[in-house]
């Protein structure tokens, strides 16, 4: 069957609801912690000695380290709360239009008050 009507296959010009937005971000943070894998081995094998310890000690003490660990911590936070919200739908819990917009809407308000709260944390 011959379809004429017209495709948009512009993806910036699409209006995503807020549900798809959080399950794209939830991919995307995802996929930035699968990257900082390697840097977290390596920071874990360095602190098994002494003097490895130390300088990661010294080198994370300082304040641009520690804004770069709380960035670190956005991705982070957002990737468990959004992961335990598909959990939840995976078990049929909010799986309606109206909870499925409440759980994004919780998912982005408790990943914000994880942040803060991991930035006050880190200083």
């Amino acid at each position: 069957m011959h379809q004429s009507r017209p495709k948009n296959l512009n993806l910036f010009t699409i209006h995503f609801p807020l549900p798809a937005i959080i399950s794209i971000l939830h991919r995307l943070s995802g996929a930035f912690l699968f990257l900082l894998i390697p840097f977290m081995l390596w920071g874990l094998e360095s602190s098994f000695y002494l003097e490895g310890f130390d300088r990661i000690y010294a080198w994370a003490t300082t304040g641009w380290v520690r804004f770069i660990t709380w960035l670190i911590f956005m991705p982070f936070c957002f990737h468990l709360v959004a992961g335990i919200r598909h959990l939840l739908m995976d078990a049929q819990v909010g799986t309606t239009l109206k909870s499925g917009r409440l759980s994004a809407q919780l998912t982005l308000a408790i990943s914000i008050i994880l942040v803060i709260l991991a930035g006050f944390w880190l200083w």
